[in-house]
């Protein structure tokens, strides 16, 4: 097919229905760029020849050093089908694990996905990764099993072989398909049960009616229901293509079945029914017949298919035969140039003859336009899920916003329609490579013209230099022409000059836009046409659409500066739209909807990722669901101090331009740069330097993130052996007493405030790791029930669905069934609060006796109180200086004592809270009413207390009241008589002696937490290798010296790799992939995902204490202890006292001079 010119890809965006939009996904290394090039070649862009070479979609100079893709770029194709014209939109993706971010915003954008798999290698970790984001996405997959010429040429397998190697790999990715499937079934199946209960208990359901009233439980009630019959991959029904994309070939069984119907005198639909499977063919009764394992007769799979390529590869790459390739060719009515028949490479001569018989671009591209969905087979489903952010379901959003669905259905380009983009990355572009600042090419007419001055300005230079020749030879005769010559010197000195002045003037325009760079967004039309230069508003994530059309005038749909400002909605222009063509952007003006396209002029509104809409009900879409988390931290700094401004601009450009990273500035001063893994981070830093900043910058080694936690008393000591009463009190006893703390032996550490005024008793108890681990997943709910109750607390309300509510009530009941046990008992009702930033891992126990404060949960009750229509009791009254005891604990959870790390699953329990005030609270009760609005005017001056005004003013009505009535007003009178009498404190509560509780309570905590055995948690990579036989040992070797654990290693069918299963700290892997890699001999090479946290189990403050300790540890007991190690590396990063000797045997210094 010759190249497709842009009028033609205008005219087929107008029509959806033939649009596709797919990505092409799979490990890395499994061929997806491969495969670009070829389908990339089938429009004439690239050379057929140089399909696989190229790498025509890797555009970055370190994508082609390291031969992987690191970002994912989109390219238009046409394709035509008989009658049909069909325009493929591409999106090349990464497969390596560190970019897996770069596959979400390629998979947010697409309808369908080509899904590669190594014929060889089979379902890898990142195969599985990317299956689960396109299902997650609800796009359609199809499969290409690639790089089948390796079973041939490495693997040396027959074809029968082959075949039960590829029906493997099959079951293989079905069974992954098949688990994904199954959870969503009995998820779906759990809702429906749970609305049923709720229908029950409101009495709309008669009990015999209910599912939930069935005594037995079917679990695979759901699955028998729901439809999967277009859910695996089959190549009887057309989803699966066998290729060799480096070869140039690909094939479905369509094709074959077509060739061997004419040839055999089969119908096609029984040979396309039977070509895979279990099929022979039985050459006297000339019948297909089933049971050909049984029988031991070849399927009828290998005997016209497989055989055949087997064939050619013998004839071809292996023997070289001559006669056989003449004979080969004949019979396939295949034409080869004679330069590819005599190459010395015989695999010129293979991609020759296969791109002709077999193209793997007719084969995928049929597949393609047969099998994936068009932008108008959009699932209601897909749609509902897109538009519900967060807590909130799509039936609770408002009646305009529902509407809008239909726009999505219809996928409309009419001028009603209202437009919906969504952007799901930025990319930079340098300024020289749009479209508009191309040089683009000459009319025939100014050719013409250019020619004629070109044949002018020779004349004239012709005629100068002749000029000047009779010049110098009158001079040299002693005539001169004073008059004439130096005007004609002049004249054309001054053309000269002029022409010198333009030149250098055109030079230095190209040199200013050359350090321009400028973003493109990658964004797709999922309604109503967009139109250069048109005005659109900017969803941002937290916009609420109710809260927007209530705000905006009625019927404003159009955007307009006069409209009032709303939160999290700005208007922005796109100024500019393209077609994205892999390394080139064509200029567009304007893009019908199921399209992607670029926008530019959208850097000053758009971040990483927004919607943007001309409606204003639209809401926000879902965020990017990334599978790989930001772990590995490093600080950066400019060589040039100078050049700090530079370096802060070239980080907000990379914090825009990469999907993944995150720029940071701790409380240190230090800017910091988050990235997902080594090969990332390598990527993030040379873009810095390159074309960001421009500048040398420096980077610090990685900073790795740990956790502190304490763990029950060990039973043995590091020997084995049990320990005694004696060992554990001395373990218990690390906290050094004094006249304001004190130690409990029981690990109770109560600490006095300064001036005496109040004591605290706080006991540190370690979480189970069930309940840490549900505490950390869900980490945005406990941000939402934190914002319900300082909502409530500050007296407003927040507008919670029932869906959040009933998710909220689900962690309470999970936690309740999880903290089981006699000190756990009421635990629920007592959580004062969250931590660290309110939402850790942690939490704060209220166990003071006399003191009944409202639980974290209070708000949830009022709430569904509220929706029941009921009201719950009155919220029992909070004690002064409640929050200084919540700041204290987040402080201390925010650093813990061993290293100024986070705190997680530690319960701090808070058993003592005790405070007086003997001369102040009588002095305070006795103020008369004009001291008190003196001392309320005193309040309201002093800074930054707008809280403490508004208490101050409401003092006056209540400051002669009588101690026995400020008792009553606390033990649950009514709310506005209590703030009046909690006035008289208040000067107390905004003064020092809050600070100096919260400190008391924070070193409290990191007594208490002292107090128990201590260990640090270290951050865990899951490690993934595929290995030969020969280099097993040495994978072993690299592991163990790095601290890994090996968890599974088993052989994979067929093959002699082996798969090795194991975890790794985060703190260890920096330059393992390369080791493995040198180790191996490139045989080996890793796949590393953040997985977990882990406790190291040594103790970092461990010395020997028993007999058994000093005999196998020794006296000084210096044998490495990694928690050790990796404390005082966090320690003496953070210029922290690391206790370490410098000097272990110091002797007399020994100088040249004679010792005395």
């Amino acid at each position: 097919m010759g190249h497709t010119s842009l009028d033609k890809i205008k005219a087929l965006q107008k029509n959806p229905a033939n649009v596709r939009n797919l990505c092409i996904l799979a490990h890395v290394d499994h061929g997806k760029t491969t495969l670009a090039d070829s389908l990339v070649a089938s429009n004439g862009i690239i050379s057929s020849r140089l399909a696989g070479k190229l790498r025509y979609l890797d555009s970055r100079e370190d994508e082609q050093i390291r031969g992987i893709t690191m970002k994912s770029s989109a390219i238009s194709l046409h394709y035509a089908a008989g009658e049909k014209d069909y325009l493929i939109n591409l999106i090349d993706s990464p497969g390596h694990v560190d970019f897996s971010s770069e596959v979400s915003t390629a998979v947010r954008l697409c309808d369908g996905a080509i899904v590669i798999v190594d014929a060889v290698e089979g379902v890898c970790p990142q195969t599985q990764a990317v299956l689960r984001q396109a299902w997650l996405e609800n796009i359609r997959p199809v499969l290409v099993i690639n790089k089948i010429d390796r079973l041939i040429m490495e693997l040396k397998l027959t074809s029968q072989e082959a075949y039960t190697h590829l029906q493997k790999i099959l079951e293989q990715v079905n069974a992954v398909t098949g688990s994904l499937f199954t959870s969503k079934v009995l998820e779906d199946r759990a809702v429906k049960e749970e609305r049923a209960e709720e229908d029950k208990e409101e009495g709309d359901i008669e009990p015999a009616e209910c599912p939930g009233s069935e005594q037995v439980y079917d679990w695979s009630a759901g699955l028998e229901d729901s439809d999967d019959s277009q859910l695996y991959f089959s190549p009887d029904q057309g989803n699966v293509v066998f290729a060799s994309a480096i070869d140039g070939w690909g094939f479905s069984i369509q094709q074959f079945a077509q060739i061997h119907s004419q040839r055999m005198g089969i119908r096609a639909e029984v040979l396309l029914k039977t070509l895979w499977g279990d099929f022979y063919l039985n050459a006297k009764a000339k019948k297909i017949m089933k049971g050909a394992h049984a029988k031991g007769k070849k399927p009828l799979f290998v005997q016209l298919v497989l055989d055949n390529i087997w064939s050619l590869y013998d004839a071809v790459v292996t023997r070289r035969d001559k006669e056989k390739i003449d004979k080969m060719m004949m019979s396939l009515g295949v034409k080869v140039m004679t330069r590819d028949l005599r190459h010395s490479d015989p695999k010129v001569l293979l991609s020759a003859i296969c791109s002709q018989w077999l193209p793997v671009s007719q084969a995928v591209l049929f597949m393609v336009c047969d099998k994936l969905p068009s932008p108008l087979d959009m699932t209601s489903e897909r749609i509902e899920r897109l538009m519900s952010v967060g807590a909130r379901r799509f039936h609770s959003l408002p009646l305009q916003t529902q509407e809008l669905k239909t726009a999505f259905m219809q996928c409309s380009s009419d001028d009603t329609a209202p437009v919906i983009v969504f952007v799901s990355k930025m990319f930079m572009v340098d300024a020289k490579a749009l479209p508009q600042n191309k040089q683009r090419p000459l009319t025939q007419e100014e050719m013409a013209q250019r020619r004629e001055l070109a044949r002018q300005r020779h004349t004239e230079r012709l005629a100068a230099i002749q000029q000047t020749e009779s010049e110098e030879g009158n001079a040299q005769s002693g005539s001169t022409t004073p008059a004439t010559t130096p005007g004609g010197d002049n004249t054309i000195g001054s053309e000269g000059v002029s022409g010198q002045m333009q030149a250098l003037s055109l030079k230095a325009k190209p040199e200013e836009e050359e350090g321009k760079e400028t973003f493109v967004a990658f964004a797709r039309v999922y309604s109503g046409v967009v139109r250069r230069g048109q005005k659109v508003f900017v969803m941002g994530p937290k916009y609420d659409p109710a809260q927007g059309l209530r705000m905006l005038p009625e019927g404003s749909t159009s955007v307009s500066a006069c409209l009032p400002p709303v939160p999290h909605l700005a208007c922005c222009t796109m100024d500019s739209l393209y077609l994205l063509m892999g390394r080139e952007l064509e200029e567009l003006e304007e893009v019908p909807s199921g399209n992607v396209l670029g926008i530019g002029g959208l850097e000053e509104c758009v971040l990483k990722s927004a919607t943007l809409s001309t409606s204003p009900a639209l809401p926000p879409f879902i965020p990017l669901n990334f599978e790989a988390t930001p772990i590995v931290r490093v600080a950066i700094e400019p060589k040039h101090p100078s050049e700090m401004p530079k370096l802060v601009r070239g980080m907000r450009l990379l914090n825009q331009a990469d999907p993944c990273a995150e720029v940071l500035i701790q409380e240190t001063g230090e800017h910091v740069l988050v990235t997902a893994g080594e090969v990332h981070l390598q990527r993030c830093l040379d873009d810095l330097r390159e074309r960001f900043a421009k500048i040398e910058i420096s980077a610090s080694k990685p900073i790795i993130p740990f956790r502190e936690t304490v763990i029950r008393p060990p039973k043995v000591d590091m020997v084995n052996e049990d320990l005694g009463k004696q060992q554990k009190v001395a373990v218990l006893h690390q906290v050094k007493e004094s006249d304001t703390l004190h130690l409990d032996p029981s690990g109770l550490v109560t600490l006095t405030t300064p001036n005496r005024q109040a004591t605290v008793g706080v006991r540190a108890i370690p979480l189970p790791e069930e309940v840490t681990l549900l505490l950390e997943g869900s980490a945005d709910l406990i941000r939402t029930l934190e914002q319900a109750g300082q909502a409530q607390r500050e007296g407003r309300t927040l507008d919670m669905s029932t869906w959040t509510l009933d998710a909220l009530m689900g962690l309470k009941s999970r936690l309740e069934v999880l903290l089981q046990g006699r000190k756990w008992r009421n635990a629920m009702d007592r959580i004062w609060a969250f931590g660290p930033r309110r939402y850790g891992p942690n939490f704060l126990l209220n166990s003071v006796e006399g003191y009944q404060r409202p639980s974290v949960w209070h708000c949830l009750e009022r709430e569904k109180g509220e929706k029941e229509g009921g009201e719950k009791g009155e919220a029992s009254a909070i004690r002064d200086f409640d929050n200084s005891v919540v700041s204290g604990f987040q402080l201390a959870t925010l650093s813990g004592p061993m290293c100024e790390e986070p705190l997680m699953g530690v319960c701090f329990s808070v058993e003592r809270w005790d405070m007086n005030f003997p001369t102040q609270r009588t002095h305070l009760d006795s103020v008369t009413e004009e001291d008190s609005n003196s001392l309320g005017a005193s309040v309201s001056e002093s800074p930054g207390e707008a809280a403490g005004q508004q208490e101050a003013s409401g003092k006056a009505g209540g400051a002669g009241e009588t101690p026995s009535q400020a008792e009553g007003a606390v033990a649950g009178a009514s709310q506005g008589r209590r703030r009046a009498e909690v006035g008289a404190g208040l000067v107390d509560c905004y003064g020092p002696f809050s600070g100096q509780l919260i400190a008391a309570v924070k070193e409290a905590c990191r007594h208490a937490f002292q107090a128990k055995p201590q260990r640090l948690m270290a951050a865990m990579y899951t490690c993934e290798i595929m290995a030969t036989a020969e280099v097993l040992g040495r994978v072993y070797g690299v592991l163990g010296k790095r601290e890994g654990r090996v968890l599974q290693e088993e052989m994979k069918e067929g093959t002699e790799m082996f798969i090795i299963k194991a975890v790794l700290p985060v703190a260890e892997s920096f330059g393992f992939a390369d080791e493995i890699r040198k180790r191996t001999s490139g045989l080996a090479s890793p796949q590393l995902v953040f997985s977990h946290w882990e406790v190291i189990s040594s103790d970092p403050s461990w010395v020997p204490t028993t007999e058994e300790e000093y005999l196998h540890f020794g006296e000084k007991a210096d044998s490495a202890n990694q928690a050790l190690k990796y404390m005082n590396a966090v320690r003496r990063r953070k210029g922290l006292y690391v206790e370490e000797k410098i000097v272990e045997h110091g002797e007399k210094q020994r100088t040249l001079s004679k010792n005395k």
